[in-house]
């Protein structure tokens, strides 16, 4: 199994962000993702069996405003988990994306308290998610309860997309 959960974002607005914070925001959120499944894939080939779970975000289905390079990289996983689990398919190799929603972690602790607040009561649910919950979906995702599951995104965002 391979769980693939690199992240990092950064607030700005499309025409402020440099080449240079571009190719760094990339290169974890995407191009680790591409890394890890180019090493594991040859042994789960070659095992004929194993399960590969990538983690995007919400913005990755649905595009965040002065989030733009972060919504495209979350976007590119989906990308890849989707042509991947085809691809893999015949191998018995399951691939699926996790896209969370706003979660209560240290990428979220940066927000102030009434930004937290805020962003809270526009959740229908009312509150963050917690690593726990997505654990859990990554917990069933890697156990054989999902055998039949790939190429699929879930997203576990509290209803707010």
């Amino acid at each position: 199994m391979l769980v693939n959960n690199a992240g990092m974002a950064q607030q700005k607005l499309f025409t402020d962000i440099t080449e240079a914070e571009f190719d760094r925001i990339n290169a974890v959120n995407f191009k680790s993702v591409y890394n890890c499944c180019k090493c594991a894939v040859p042994f789960m080939v070659n095992q004929k069996k194993g399960k590969i779970i990538n983690i995007s975000s919400m913005w990755g289905v649905c595009g965040a405003s002065c989030e733009t390079v972060y919504s495209a990289t979350k976007a590119a996983v989906i990308g890849l988990t989707k042509a991947l689990a085809r691809e893999l398919a015949p191998s018995n190799i399951q691939v699926n994306c996790i896209a969370p929603g706003v979660i209560d972690t240290k990428m979220n602790s940066i927000l102030s308290p009434e930004d937290k607040k805020a962003l809270a009561d526009e959740i229908p649910m009312g509150r963050f998610g917690t690593p726990e919950e997505i654990a859990g979906v990554v917990s069933f995702l890697a156990g054989k309860d999902s055998d039949y599951v790939t190429a699929q995104v879930i997203t576990v965002d509290g209803g707010l997309t």
